[in-house]
């Protein structure tokens, strides 16, 4: 059975977000008598939302956004960074977590297995910013942070992994960031239980971006 970590994001928007989206539209009717410059611009800024998750207050009430180089919100995550490719963990981005902030943790799971954790990082530095593509599954990471196991028994990042008898369906992959007013302080390989008891109460903010996979 999967563990329970704070989400407070699964269909819904922060108010900031869904803002967002209202001016969007609007603009989206002034495209027509746009510039053809404006519209350039336009359309690279919302190539740059369409990879961005969604924005999720905490108790800081400041809202995050997460976003990856290799797929939209709610895309198709690529073969690669599955068991069906080279299982590499894909680039992730977010930007400044509220001032308060101690360490940064990122986990992933797939909401449509139980919630099973395929990936349980904590302890990140507080002024990190991105991971690259491929984190290696050292227990304890050059850049700083800390590797806790999978649902699997494994240190690092564990790709979707679809049994044959799904071939023709898909599931959601959550990667989920949290800023925390605390340093964990857990040792490597803490299980996802673990974790979730010790970030109780310690979520200044968190962002989430939803990705899909169902194999070739």
């Amino acid at each position: 059975m999967g563990s329970k970590f704070p989400d407070g994001a699964i269909g819904r928007r922060s108010v900031l977000a869904v803002s967002a989206k209202a001016i969007g539209l609007v603009g989206l009717g002034l495209l027509g008598c746009a510039p053809r410059s404006s519209q350039s611009r336009n359309s690279a800024q919302n190539q740059v939302k369409e990879n961005q998750g969604s924005a999720v207050s905490g108790q800081s009430g400041k809202t995050m956004t997460l976003s990856s180089a290799a797929f939209a919100a709610d895309g198709m995550i690529p073969a690669k960074n599955t068991c069906d490719g080279q299982n590499l963990s894909p680039a992730l981005s977010w930007d400044e977590p509220p001032a308060e902030t101690k360490s940064l943790a990122v986990v992933v799971t797939d909401p449509d297995a139980a919630g099973k954790t395929h990936w349980l990082l904590y302890d990140l530095p507080p002024d990190l910013r991105q991971l690259p593509e491929g984190v290696p599954a050292n227990p304890l990471l050059s850049q700083g942070g800390t590797h806790g196991k999978s649902d699997f028994g494994k240190f690092g990042y564990g790709g979707p992994c679809l049994p044959d008898e799904t071939v023709s369906g898909s599931h959601r992959y959550v990667f989920r960031l949290y800023a925390l007013d605390k340093f964990l302080d857990l040792p490597p390989g803490a299980s996802p239980i673990e974790v979730s008891k010790a970030m109780e109460g310690h979520t200044l903010a968190q962002a989430e971006l939803i990705g899909r996979y169902r194999r070739p």
